[in-house]
């Protein structure tokens, strides 16, 4: 039962956060960038948050890292505003590298094909 809430405040915090990126935070260094996954805490107290960006430059992927950062206090004031919860959890951003996971896997299972 405790999961399904679990699951449903970040699914909740995905929503909102991709949402004030868009309409809220004029970083330009965050423009490009999608939240794609919110992991929580058992207890809610802290999320971390998985972004995509629509660039493959090391560069960029800092920036957008740098960005977010900046813009932690800005989300959380939102969420606060948005979303009806006691404590609104610490956020951490993480790129998801699951994508390039699976293009590589898919490379492979291409190069694997190929030698045959």
């Amino acid at each position: 039962m405790a999961n399904h809430r679990i699951d449903r405040v970040g699914m909740e915090i995905k929503r909102e956060v991709n949402e004030i990126l868009r309409l809220k935070v004029r970083d330009p260094r965050v423009q490009e960038v999608t939240i794609t996954d919110v992991q929580m805490l058992g207890d809610l107290s802290a999320a971390k948050v998985y972004y995509t960006i629509h660039s493959d430059l090391a560069s960029d992927n800092q920036k957008a890292q740098i960005g977010l950062e900046k813009a932690t206090g800005t989300i959380k004031r939102e969420l606060g505003k948005n979303l009806h919860m006691y404590k609104i959890p610490d956020l951490s951003f993480e790129k998801d590298q699951s994508l390039e996971y699976g293009n590589k896997i898919d490379q492979l299972l291409r190069d694997l094909d190929r030698k045959d």
